[in-house]
This record gives C-alpha cells, sequence and structure tokens, in this order.
C-alpha cells in the first residue's frame, strides 16, 4: 500500500509538472479521499491549492476532512469567500466541528461567517458541550420518524431528507423529540405491510448515551453491541444527535494514542509526530524525564547508605542492575494488564483483592522460575567460566552469595508484581488516569523497592 502511494504521488507530480490537469482530475476522481488526503499532505504547499481546486465539490469536502489541520489551515487562508463556502456547507456537522476545534481563532470566524445558518447553529450547539463528550464527537443530522408514520411514508421521508445526513440505514423513531424506538431500513424495506405504522416494526428500549458521557464510554459501547450509529439524548431523553462508528473509531485510536503517550511518561499530543517541532516535542517529554530523574535520586540515597556494606562485599554490585530491571520489568508487566482491563471494563476497583491474589500467584511462579534461572546462570558463567567469587572474605562462600541473589530476585517480583497491579487500580479509583502509573512511574518505586530488599537480605544472610 506505501509503494502505491509512492508511485501515485511521483504520477501525480509529473502529471502536474507537465501541466496536464484532465489527466489530473481523471485519477483523482477514482480515488478513495483518504487516499488523496495522505498524498496531498505529502506535497509542496504551492502545489496543494491548485490540486485541490481540480476536484469535484463532494469529493473535494470528503478529501478536506481527512486532510491534516496544517493543511486545511494552508488551503482556508487561500479559497476565496465562495470556494470556502462550498467545501464547508458540503461537510456534516460533526465533521466540520473537528475542523473548527483545529484551526485558530480567526480562521474559525470566517469558517462560521460562510457556513448557512442552519450549519452555523448545529456547530455552536455542538461546541457548547464538554470536551472529550458524547455530545462533542455527535453531528445532528439523522433520519428521524414518527411512530404513527406508515413504512410507505417513512421510506418516502428517507428519500427525500436522506441526501445530507450522516447515515440512513438506522433511523430513530420519536415523540415530541422523546427517543421511543430504532428502526433500520432493512427492516422497512422487507416489511410485507407497506400501510402499518412504524410503531409497530421498531424496536423499544433503544440503548443510547447521554450528551456529557465520555467519549471513551460511548467508544466501547460500539465494540460491546456492534452498532453503527448510536443516538445521543439530553437529561428528558430528547435525541439531539446520534455518534456514527468512524467517529468512535477515532475516538479509540486517540484514547489508545494517548494511553500509549502517558505510559511512555510523554504528555500527549493531538498533533502528527512529523508535524511537531523539535521544541514541541521537548516540551512533551521532559516534564515527566525531571520527574523520573528526581525521584531516582532514592536509588541513590539507597546505595549511598548501603556503601560500606557493598565496599565489604563488592560483587554484590554486579547484580544490582539485574535485578532492579527484573523487579521494574514485572512491575510493568502487570501494571499495564491491569491498566488495559481498566480501560476495557474489565476490572474495576472492587476486583482489587481478587487481583492481588492472582498476581501473587503469578509471582510466586515467575519468581522461582526466575531464580532457578538465575541460579544456573551465575554458577555456571559468573562462578565457574568467570571466576567472579574468587576471593570472597571469610565465612562467605558462594552459594551463600548466590542463594541471597535469587531469593532477592523472587521476593522483589513479588512485590513488583503486587505494585504494579495496585497503583493503576488506586489511580483510577482517585479519579486520576490509570496510564500516568504505567512503566516508568511504576520502575522507579519497584526499582527503590529492589534495592531495599536486597540490602536487607544481604545484611540478614551475609556476615559484612
Amino acid at each position: 500500500m506505501a509503494e502505491h502511494s509512492v508511485t501515485m504521488e511521483r504520477t501525480l507530480r509529473k502529471l502536474l509538472s507537465e501541466k496536464k490537469y484532465a489527466t489530473l482530475r481523471d485519477i483523482l476522481v477514482t480515488m478513495n479521499p483518504a487516499d488523496i488526503a495522505a498524498i496531498f499532505d505529502e506535497l509542496e504547499e504551492d502545489r496543494l491549492p491548485l490540486l485541490f481546486r481540480l476536484l469535484p465539490k463532494e469529493l473535494a469536502a470528503d478529501t478536506f476532512v481527512e486532510m491534516e489541520p496544517d493543511a486545511q489551515e494552508l488551503l482556508i487562508r487561500g479559497f476565496s469567500d465562495s470556494e470556502l463556502k462550498e467545501v464547508i456547507n458540503e461537510l456534516f456537522v460533526d465533521d466540520a466541528v473537528d475542523i473548527v476545534e483545529e484551526m485558530p481563532a480567526n480562521v474559525v470566524r470566517r469558517i462560521l461567517s460562510q457556513a448557512d445558518p442552519e450549519m452555523r447553529k448545529s456547530i455552536n450547539e455542538i461546541l457548547r458541550y464538554p470536551e472529550n463528550s458524547a455530545g462533542s464527537i455527535m453531528t445532528t443530522e439523522y433520519v428521524s420518524l414518527r411512530p404513527k408514520m406508515t413504512i410507505e411514508e417513512a421510506i418516502t421521508r428517507i428519500r427525500r431528507t436522506g441526501f445530507d445526513k450522516e447515515t440512513i440505514y438506522t433511523c430513530y423513531v420519536t415523540k415530541d423529540r422523546t427517543l421511543v424506538g430504532v428502526v433500520t431500513v432493512k427492516d422497512l424495506l422487507l416489511a410485507e405491510d407497506d400501510e402499518a405504522t412504524i410503531e409497530t416494526i421498531m424496536i423499544p428500549n433503544v440503548i443510547s448515551v447521554n450528551t456529557h458521557d465520555d467519549q471513551e464510554e460511548v467508544a466501547q459501547m460500539f465494540s460491546k453491541y456492534n452498532f453503527l450509529a448510536l443516538p445521543v439524548v439530553d437529561t428528558e431523553q430528547r435525541l439531539v444527535g446520534i455518534i456514527t462508528f468512524d467517529d468512535a473509531m477515532d475516538v479509540m485510536e486517540e484514547e489508545a494514542t494517548e494511553d500509549i503517550e502517558k505510559m511512555a511518561a510523554i504528555i500527549p499530543s493531538e498533533k502528527p509526530y512529523m508535524s511537531m517541532t523539535p521544541f514541541e516535542i521537548w516540551k512533551k517529554r521532559i516534564p515527566w524525564l525531571m520527574l523520573l530523574m528526581v525521584s531516582a535520586t532514592f536509588t541513590g540515597m539507597i546505595i549511598s547508605h548501603f556503601e560500606d556494606k557493598l565496599a565489604n562485599l563488592v560483587i554484590l554490585t554486579a547484580f544490582i542492575p539485574m535485578l532492579m530491571d527484573t523487579a521494574g520489568n514485572s512491575g510493568s508487566q502487570a501494571s499495564v494488564t491491569v491498566i488495559r482491563g481498566l480501560s476495557l471494563n474489565e476490572l474495576e476497583f472492587g476486583d482489587i483483592f481478587s487481583i492481588i491474589w492472582k498476581e501473587i500467584r503469578v509471582a510466586v511462579l515467575c519468581g522461582l522460575a526466575l531464580a532457578g534461572a538465575c541460579f544456573l546462570k551465575i554458577y555456571l558463567i559468573d562462578g565457574l567460566l568467570l571466576k567472579s567469587f574468587t576471593g570472597l572474605p571469610a565465612g562467605i562462600n558462594m552459594f551463600l552469595v548466590i542463594g541471597v541473589i535469587c531469593l532477592t530476585l523472587a521476593v522483589t517480583v513479588l512485590f513488583a508484581k503486587i505494585v504494579g497491579c495496585v497503583l493503576p487500580l488506586v489511580a483510577k479509583k482517585l479519579g486520576f488516569d490509570p496510564a500516568v502509573m504505567a512503566s516508568p512511574f511504576i520502575t522507579t518505586i519497584v526499582d527503590a523497592l529492589s534495592l531495599l530488599v536486597y540490602f536487607a537480605l544481604a545484611s540478614a544472610f551475609l556476615p559484612i
């Protein structure tokens, strides 16, 4: 697919340089808007307006929606008022809202000034809803039917009004704007009696969401119920809009990206990586790096506190990185598993004791396996091959040191698993994003724990 895009881009560049605009148009009209937008985003800015103007009106609007915000802004600034009006009025309301949210204030004013009154009213209504709420991602363009309509009347209404709707497959039945049922076009077409009323074939008790529900929870409902669209109602159960599957997919992608960035200790950004300057990337990364650097000084303090004991048995120092890394990895495994379960609503805070008990059993199995492998590795490689244990102080033998290391490994894995599963649950309970408690943060905590366990066991079992 990538090779095809590169080839198409080269073809368009060549045709553009040769000024074969008719051929260019013939090629573009055969392409999907998303593919056109992907190619446009790679072109030089000075060529973009010309190519865009070659597109038919509907294709131009669909392509405009798929383009990156920087390219959209460039085109808007170059549009005449009539061109901007054509594009904006071809958009669905939710797409227009997405564009408005990405643009600077002066561009937004120009967009709203060129939108027709009905479009402008719908955009302003959606913009009033809280960010990341169901209301902020819905569209007001849906098919509404009345319960007493006959099937024939309903089909006629869909034909007359469906052209400007986001989707016509799922139709919503309302009475005085209150949502009372849902019916599909399939139900209408397959009905045996055209004179039957909508209320006789509709599905009552419709699953819906409130305008203020969180968009991530709404997106998960699409996965759970396999919806193509989901109605949005206000506090009085009046239908105010719908959310379509493509918008839910966008939310899922945004939320997954945000979680990944938080788990990597990066402040989330809505801009694509290639659109960000090094300074912008620096601003997103440096706060967490600073915090983690400062928090990592605790490990240094622990090592300094036990400096005398390390001086008496220097061989212990060689195994500190292995113990810390294994503990950090163990904690990260547990935290990522729990965070994912929380995001999918598979886990909740009430499951905390069941989760801890399960992770303890997992930790015992992992700890025993790791301790066994660690014993063989240290004995065969460090002991016999590298002769690392020669010259040990009196009263200390190789097997005693190896035993302390392996025991430390098993205990730290246990502690790391418990910390890794508990912190995300506690964060969720306190209203924080569990993703913040992922790898970097948990690794810092379990690093300190592994050192404390290591030196405590070494002090207890070794005469140092």
